[in-house]
Formats: C-alpha cells, structure tokens, sequence
C-alpha cells in the first residue's frame, strides 16, 4: 500500500527536538508528525505559549463552538488526570480564563498526584516536594495548545482506537491497536489475549497481516459495526493506510536500521476518535532518542563447530573423583568421541598421563586448537581462560558449565567483563563462539558426544544418531527433566544454553532453520537479549518456511515470574503478551502452560510427516461421556476447531460397520461417535481408519476404552484371553492404522496405571497418546491450528 510520508520534514522535526535537548515531542508536535505521516484528519491547534498574547481573531479562527485546553508540559503525560484537559465555548474571554487557570492549577494538582504516587515522579523532579516541586512543574509546563474540537459519532463502548508504536529491548519496535481510550489498560488486563489489544513486531508484519490480526480484536467489531444497533464508522481500508503509515515510519526510526537518523522509543494515539468517516487523533504522545551503534555480528557459523566437533579440550577434571568435569569427561567418551580427540587439560601432567583414556596436557598450549572447549572450572577462573583461548585462537568453539557470570548482582560486574571481551573479538572479525555460562551442557548425538553433567543413572540418555529434533532450553533443569520424561522426542540435540554470554536462542534457530537433519526445535525461553527476541523470530519464520516446526514456551509471564527468571538464567525477561503474540506470529506454536509444551513437542515430533488440510475433527469413543467432552473441548485460547459433517459414505459404511457387531439399534452415527462400550477392538481400528478416509476430517481422536470388557487392553496373565501381544488386540490394530493414515490421529486411554503399559506399548509405536480426551482435543486442535498457520505463511511467500 502506498503512504504519504515526508521523511525529510520528520527528519527535521526530530532533529529539533533533540537540539534543544528533549526526547518527548510536545502533543502539538506529535500532531504534526501524524500529518506528516500521511493522517488526513488532524486537529487544528493553536500553542498558546506562556508570556504570549494571541489576538480575538486567532483565538476565534478554530472552526466550530467549542475548542479543547491541553496542558502543554514535557513530564505530563496522563493530562485528564490532573486537569490539564479542557472544553471551552470557542469565545475569546473565555478560552483566556481557562488557559490562565490551567497554568495555575494544573502544577499544583500534579504535584498533588505526585505526592500521593511518589513512584511515578519523573527522574527530573526525584527529591522535590512540597513548593519546589510544584515551581519545578510551572517552570517546565510550556503554555496551553488550542485544539479544534472535533465531536465524535458516538461515545459507546469500542468507538475509541488506541495505535502506537514501542520499542522493546527484545523484539524491536512493535505495533500494538485495539480498544482505545482511558481504560485501555483495564481492558488488556481483563480481556483474553488477542480480544482487546494485538501486538506484532514491525518488521515481521505487513499491514494487511496486521489487520487480518486485528479484525479478530472486540474493537474491529464495534468499529465494523458488527453489533447489535451500531453502524459501521471507518473502513477498512482506512484502518489498513493508518497500519502501513506507523509500520512504515517505526521500520525507519527502529533500533535496528544502521541508518536510522532517530529512533521512536514510543508513538502513541490514544484515542483515535471517529467523525463522519475521519479518524481523528484526539491525544497523542511520542518520545525518541538518539541511535546507537549495533553490535558485531556473532560467527553463528562455529556453531556446527560446537555440536560436531572433530577435537575436544576440557578443563576442570578432577582425577581422583567424580566431579562436574570428571562427569563431562566420562559421557563424552560413553556418547562414542573417540578418546584421541580428547585433551584433558591439567597443570603439570606428564606425556603418558591419562584420565578414563583421554590423553592429558599441561597447558592450552599444549593443548593445540580445538574445535569445542569445555570449561567445567570455578567461575573465578574463567575470564583468564577465556582471555588466553581468545587471544591465541585455541578454539573454535567455548562451552562455560560453571555460573557466577551475570546471573546474580554479585557476579554482574565479572559477566560484563567476559562478554565486552566477546565483543571485541567478535568486532575484530574472530574469535570463538561461546556457550553458556550456566551451562548444563551439550548432547549432540550427531557430533557423538554429550557434555550434559547429569550422571548417566539419573538420565537415560539416547543412543545411535537420534531423530530429526533438536531441543534448546534456556533452563538446563527443565532441558534435561523434559528429555527424562519425554523419550519419544528422540532429540538429536539438547542444547542448554544459559546465560547467553554470547551465543543466543536467536543463533541457535537461524543454525537449525537450515539444518538438514533437524524437522522439529523445541524451544523453552526465560529472557532474551537485545533485539534477539526480533532474531528469533526472524529465524523462526525461515524454519516453518523450510518446512519444519517450533515449538515455544516462555517462563517468566508476571511479574513475580519475571522476578524469578531475573535471579536465574535469565536476562531481564520481556512483556510476555508481546512476546507471544510475536513468537506466533513468526510461525511457532507458543505453549500456555509446560504440559501444553510437552504436548505440542510429542505431536510435533510424531504428526510432522501426516497431512493437515483443514481443522475438522472426527471424535470417536465406546466411552458416552468422552464422546460428549470431546466435543466441548475444540475450542480454547489459540485454537478453534470444528466437528467435521460425516459424508454419506462414511455414515453408511460406519452402519454397516456397527450392524455387523450387532451394534446398530444402539448407536447413532453422528459426530462425536458413541460407538457403545461393547465394541471391540477390531471395530475400533476399523472406525478410526473409516474416519480418517472421509475428505471431511482432517484430524481424529480415539478413545481406547481401555476398561471396556471387549477390549484387549491388558499385559498377558492380568485376565484370561487378553494381551498387549496378542495380533488382534487394539495394541497392534491401531498402531497400524495411525501408520497408514496421512492426517494427523491420536488415542486416548483414560484409566489408571493398569493401563499404563498399553499407553506405553502405543507410544513406543509411534501412536500420540493421552490420558483423558480433554487434554487430547486441546492439544490436537492447538497442534493443527499451528500447522495452518504455518502452511499460511508459506503460501504467502
């Protein structure tokens, strides 16, 4: 879509403000820069400036019979609050009263809510109070701006846009629209995610993506006139031009354009009002600050270095006991590294000294380069070790096990040391990538070899090349207590990687969103770093384009939560809803809660290969009451599905089908199938195979009844005739039928641990598996909407 925008007068107008030293646009400047950009229907304004004397005529030129007041002053931002809002008859006398009563009484109601709201005092008043605070607040307060007044078409619930723009430390400038006006707040904080208010980052959204995000939101409903006794008040096309212009301008003024000439901190129309057809601007505020240099780019291409090295170097091993290090060393060798390629370093070892057959050296010298190094030493040793690695190219590669580098105050000054070391390598064009601190560690089944220092009894760990998923975790506890309980994941890479001292969850996706081997990267996040958030998501949406599927979950969503993170592995963690929303909108499946994350992670890894077409779902159950709860559960925060209207081939095949065991004076086909709890096992693998067939469906869950008496459900030697073995049992039936399938199917056994050995007997063939239907619809139904989503994105390149 083509915009109006002057860049060059923008240009000029930020560069004013910043020359007299300011970095908040006064209300009547950020009504420029909206002209500027393109909006049509800015009111007219008049800055009635403290000392000045306007004559009657320009106090009368407004159009109309009233005008509005506003308190013109660099630190009030929230005017009505404090009486800096005024509508006045557009008279002269009148509009003099006003503007010299708000220049008297408006500093004194704001140092008023200051005193009552101490931690909301600007920085520039911290330590005033009483008189001084209240001379400071004139002093600052400019004058008052004459407003047009321009009435709206209705004052209901909804009428009122809010549009602005924020820079986020982690994903960039941001667009955020919704429901506008004084309680916008409350309505983001009430409403579902994605009702009142939506958020997408600028630079992965165009402005029709965004509105197509933003017609799902209560406010596109009321404004499109879509209830009950309400006309529609702005056309979409409209909305879409407003979208472009603030995308066009926030990809300008954005921390990560080089060649930004300012950057918009925030540009925000709170509201949006609308008058015949016009959207007009009622109050708007916008801040900027001066650009800042970007980091070196990281040699994200060592990172194939660290998860497929040929050399090995590690220090920190102890050789009389069974320390963080003499762990790492042992599960290196136990993951198949050939032991030569191993360097143990340690002070003063002789030529033939060994430790578990790994050859020892004196010194990292001696050591010679390598493609990984582990350092599994105090955190106190670790800024000369890195320092000398660095400085004679040792390694390719750093992997930095021990904490105690940033994550708590008492280590902060020793992680900034470490990582503007880094950084300056980086910025000379070298040095190796490091991982970590507070690493828990690297599997690499491809690269053979593990690091993760959990011994070999508490975690299972899997042998040969593994499967086509790769697990990052910024939290080594839940990578590995994820891996312990999810063994179908069959990941060929755990990767925890910690504080990010300079290899980020961003790296790692752009290295995996082109690797070969890889279908599936879990991803569980508590804090991003600059902008890395944006990374992310940009290598994120190369993944789905790719092909593959990301599936995402971040910690640290309220404030006590972020408060957690902080004292964890965590940078300071981000607001979540745009964290989210952002993170879905590049194509991943964002997680609410860790079971939904261990669900998607399951289905991703087992579904990735089957067919998802559409989002009607067969439900399938001998059991009335899952039958019905299937049904109930098709829609949720994320997901909607719909229950698929069987064809007449499948109804009368599905008849046929129950006539044959007697069933069909029992059982109506329809959807949910009741199927009776006297079906039997071949009946239902041959339901569950009818229903996948119909053109109709495009996902199914089976309930497996597993206390049904006609089911063989049962180990051998639990009930005369039954057995998991047994070729006609639903243990061998149903395996085979989800194999044969192309769409997505999964099963359900609800019941107690009797059962837990079918459950697993299925799972170990490959069959998603549940324990109650709820919970299977849910995730089946979140996985499929993610996979759409996906398939949209690719459709549109």
């Amino acid at each position: 879509m083509q915009t109006h925008i002057d860049f060059r007068r923008i240009d000029a107008l930020f560069h004013s403000v910043a020359e007299e030293g300011r970095d908040q646009l006064f209300e009547y400047e950020t009504y420029e820069l909206l002209r500027l950009s393109g909006a049509e229907s800015v009111p007219r304004a008049l800055m009635l400036s403290k000392g000045s004397r306007p004559s009657n005529e320009e106090l009368a030129a407004l159009p109309g019979d009233r005008a509005v007041l506003k308190i013109v002053s660099p630190c009030i931002v929230h005017k009505t609050d404090v009486g800096g809002v005024r509508i006045v008859e557009k008279q002269p006398g009148k509009i003099r009263s006003a503007w010299r009563r708000m220049l008297d009484e408006v500093p004194e109601n704001y140092a008023a809510f200051l005193e009552r709201r101490p931690e909301l005092t600007p920085e520039r008043y911290a330590g005033l109070a009483g008189r001084e605070l209240r001379r400071a607040i004139s002093a600052d307060t400019r004058g008052v701006l004459l407003v047009e007044f321009m009435p709206p078409d209705s004052l209901a619930f909804g009428n009122e846009l809010l549009v602005s723009l924020r820079r986020t430390r982690e994903f960039g400038t941001v667009l955020t629209a919704g429901l506008g006006g004084t309680d916008t707040e409350i309505y983001a904080a009430r409403f579902r995610p994605g009702q009142a208010v939506v958020s997408a980052s600028t630079r992965m959204t165009t402005p029709e993506q965004f509105f197509r995000l933003f017609r799902s939101t209560i406010a596109y409903e009321k404004l499109a006139g879509r209830s009950r006794g309400q006309a529609r008040i702005v056309s979409d096309d409209q909305l879409v031009e407003c979208f472009a212009s603030f995308i066009e301008m926030a990809d300008r003024y954005c921390p990560d354009n080089p060649d930004a000439p300012a950057i918009i901190e925030e540009l925000e129309v709170n509201p949006f009002a609308f008058t015949d057809y016009q959207m007009v601007p009622l109050d708007g505020l916008c801040r900027i600050s001066r650009p800042q240099a970007l980091p070196a780019p990281r040699p994200v291409h060592k990172i194939r270095n660290l998860l497929q090295p040929e050399r090995i170097g590690i220090a920190g091993v102890s050789a009389s006991r069974p320390n963080f290090g003499r762990i790492i060393l042992k599960n290196i060798l136990a993951a198949g590294f050939d032991p030569e390629n191993v360097a143990v370093i340690r002070p003063g070892a002789r030529p033939e000294e060994r430790v578990d057959g790994a050859p020892c050296v004196p010194d990292l010298e001696s050591m010679g380069r390598v493609d990984l190094f582990v350092v599994a030493v105090g955190a106190e040793h670790v800024p000369a070790l890195a320092e000398e690695i660095m400085d004679k190219d040792l390694a390719a590669s750093v992997l930095l096990i021990p904490g105690g580098l940033g994550e708590t105050a008492e280590s902060a000054e020793r992680g900034r040391a470490l990582r503007e070391r880094i950084d300056r390598a980086h910025a000379d064009g070298g040095g190796p990538v490091f991982l970590g601190g507070n690493s828990l560690g690297v599997l690499s089944r491809p690269g053979r070899y593990d690091t993760i220092f959990i011994p070999g009894e508490k975690l299972e760990k899997p042998a040969g090349p593994g499967g086509r998923t790769a697990f990052v975790s910024q939290s080594g506890a839940f990578l590995v207590t994820r891996a312990s309980k999810l063994a179908l994941l069959d990941p060929a890479y755990l990767v925890s990687i910690g504080n990010q001292s300079d290899l980020t969850a961003g790296d790692f996706l752009r290295y995996f969103q082109d690797a070969d081997d890889i279908d599936v990267i879990a991803l569980y996040m508590e804090g991003f770093k600059d902008l890395d958030g944006l990374a992310l998501c940009r290598a994120v949406r190369a993944a789905v384009r790719a092909g593959k599927e990301v599936v995402f979950y971040k910690a640290g969503r309220t404030p006590e939560g972020m408060h957690a993170t902080a004292g964890h592995t965590a940078s300071v963690a981000g607001d979540y809803m745009v964290c989210a929303s952002c993170v879905r909108q590049a194509g991943a499946m964002v997680a609410d809660t860790l079971t939904q994350f261990e669900d998607l992670a399951q289905l991703a890894a087992l579904l990735h290969d089957k067919d998802v077409p559409g989002n009607r779902l067969a439900a399938m159950s001998g059991a009335g009451f899952e039958a019905v709860a299937m049904a109930d559960s098709i829609q949720g925060d994320g997901f909607a599905m719909r229950m698929a209207d069987f064809s007449e081939q499948t109804r009368a095949e599905a008849a046929r089908l129950l006539a044959a065991q007697g069933l069909d004076r029992l059982v109506e086909v329809r959807n949910p199938l009741d199927i009776n709890p006297a079906a039997d096992d071949r009946l239902h693998a041959d339901m569950a195979r009818l229903l996948a067939a119909d053109a109709r469906v495009d996902g199914v869950v089976v309930g497996l009844d597993p206390l049904s008496p006609s089911m063989k459900t049962l180990p051998a030697g639990q009930r005369a005739g039954e057995s998991l073995d047994d070729p006609q049992g639903i243990a061998a039936l149903f395996p085979a039928v989800v194999a044969e399938t192309r769409k997505p199917m999964v099963g359900v056994v609800d019941g107690g641990p009797l059962f837990d050995p079918l459950a697993k007997r299925l799972l170990d063939r490959g069959v998603p598996v549940f324990r109650s239907c709820d919970r299977a619809v849910a995730a089946l139904a979140k996985y499929m909407e993610g996979r759409l989503h996906a398939q949209r994105l690719r459709d549109s390149d």
